[in-house]
């Protein structure tokens, strides 16, 4: 091959190739190298090749190859491997180095071959983090399922508690025993709200969707916030002008913004700085926010980002943050729940969260919620001011497999003057349908035993007789997710458990005039 031959190969390199002597001394350099290090070829030429080096390999170098020329001892010639460069600005990256051996008009020389190994680095590391983050993503669901299923039950428990309390209300003349029984009602609310944090941990709470213009959420909520704070916090926002709009539950967004707020707030006891930013995200199939989001959908989102100067966390605590209950407060001051729970909403509102610290350098909590787009038939009943009593001899048919539930619910019903009459599943309820009974209201759970679900009995209700009105209930309400194999032909009204006597009066009385 003749020289300009030679010439041409080199000069197209992708890979940096440097010639040196036996003294280090550089003798030539293509054009990548210039590239990579950030050097003309002339500032290289006769200056020594540890200047292209970082500690400790700088020191070390002219050590290591005097004592290859001396012995013949390899370390790297002819086997290569990772080390760091330094460029012309002081900047340290990752390369792969291969050295190898030649001479040429009878003199000894080593020629190394340079690869940039950032890029791959980066994506290493981001995919390491995507697979620990996928982890976490997978322990918490399993958690949540856990969490859910108990909170369920517990929810059943708690509309049997307060349904009897509030009967046995109704029947006591005694003050001291009234107040007796005030409290234990205020302890079943307080277990209420519980389970009601843990189901939005679980993904298994109603959301009060509404479309919301995120920026207004925001400031509403910051404004508030600014006297909680104190003096010592700085607050600031940063909104962007033309923020998308989405679809979520502004109680949620609100509480989540506080909560990420008191946490900032309590790490920093000295003062500092806190700042609530607003932006559209894009999600790719490929790129570096894909790679941290490995759950999150490729689309647009809406993004709030929650900053401070506090302690930080250390990695450790990053990877259990989610976690219901886990807290690094001491006893008293706090549930550890908030963080999970705003992980549960996001989750459930189709984004994610995730958070960035370094302990001494504070913490950012990054909330994704998804571009408006598509409409939510489902709807969950608010209470209202109670009105005149309903008519009389309207019947019900209860469906409930939990038996101290349908129980109470009969008993309440009944005290009400309605005529009721109850199915302890899917499959008595349907039976009882299909053999002729007709009633005004279907109020039914909505998962049962026997393959047969409250949307099941709906439905077969309504075919047989079109003027059935319905009712679903249940203790949480994933179960009432938008499905069209369910689907009855008009919004589904739920009573969410445990629920008030006042809030069932009011709810059978607006589903029966619906």
């Amino acid at each position: 091959m003749d020289e300009s031959k030679l010439e041409a190969i080199l000069n197209s390199a992708v890979a940096a190739i440097i010639t040196i002597d036996t003294s280090g001394i550089i003798q030539t350099v293509n054009p990548a190298t210039e590239r990579l290090f950030g050097y003309r070829a002339e500032e290289l030429l006769g200056q020594n090749v540890r200047n292209l080096m970082p500690s400790p390999y700088h020191e070390a170098h002219d050590a290591y190859l005097a004592n290859y020329v001396k012995t013949g001892t390899k370390k790297i010639i002819g086997i290569g491997r990772e080390v760091k460069g330094k460029r012309k600005d002081g900047t340290v990256f990752p390369v792969d180095l291969a050295v190898s051996e030649f001479v040429a008009d009878g003199v000894r020389y080593f020629a190394g071959i340079i690869s940039d190994l950032s890029e791959r680095k980066r994506l290493e590391e981001a995919f390491l983090e995507s697979e620990r983050k996928l982890a976490t993503a997978q322990r918490l669901d399993a958690v949540g399922q856990l969490t859910g299923g108990i909170a369920h039950d517990f929810n059943n428990l708690l509309t049997v508690i307060t349904g009897n309390l509030e009967l046995l209300e109704a029947r006591l003349g005694d003050p001291s025993l009234r107040e007796l029984l005030k409290e234990a009602q205020e302890a079943a609310d307080l277990g209420a709200q519980l389970t009601d944090r843990l189901l939005t941990f679980a993904r298994r709470r109603h959301l009060e969707i509404e479309v919301l213009h995120l920026n207004e959420v925001v400031l509403k909520t910051t404004s508030l916030l600014r006297r909680t704070l104190g003096e010592q916090i700085s607050l600031s926002t940063i909104l962007e002008p033309e923020l998308w709009r989405t679809k979520s539950d502004p109680g949620q967004i609100e509480s989540a913004i506080v909560n990420l707020a008191l946490n900032a707030r309590d790490a920093m006891p000295k003062g500092g700085k806190l700042t609530v930013e607003t932006s559209n995200v894009t999600i790719e199939h490929e790129g570096m926010v894909r790679l941290q989001h490995p759950e999150l959908r490729p689309g647009d989102y809406v993004q709030i980002c929650v900053s401070d100067t506090g302690t930080g966390m250390s990695a450790e605590v990053q990877q259990r943050a989610f976690e219901p209950f886990f807290t690094t407060k001491s006893r008293g001051h706090g549930t550890g729940l908030g963080l999970s729970m705003i992980h549960g909403f996001a989750r459930q509102s189709g984004g994610d969260v995730s958070i960035h610290s370094e302990e001494g350098h504070g913490t950012t909590v990054k909330l994704y919620l998804p571009r408006l787009e598509g409409s939510d038939p489902i709807m969950e009943v608010k209470t209202v001011k109670d009105g005149p009593a309903r008519p009389a001899g309207q019947r019900i048919l209860v469906v409930e497999d939990d038996e101290r539930v349908r129980n109470l619910t009969v008993r309440r019903l009944s005290e009400l003057g309605y005529e009721v009459l109850q199915a302890a599943d899917g499959v008595a309820a349907m039976r009882m349908l299909e053999d002729g009974l007709r009633v005004d209201l279907v109020f039914t759970d909505v998962i049962m035993p026997g393959g047969i679900s409250g949307f099941d009995v709906v439905r077969r209700a309504i075919e047989l007789d079109p003027n059935t009105k319905a009712l679903m209930t249940s203790g949480y309400t994933e179960d009432i997710a938008i499905d069209q194999e369910h689907a009855v032909g008009s919004p589904i009204r739920l009573l969410r458990k445990p629920y008030r006597q006042t809030e069932l009066k009011q709810t059978i009385r607006e589903a029966l005039r619906s």
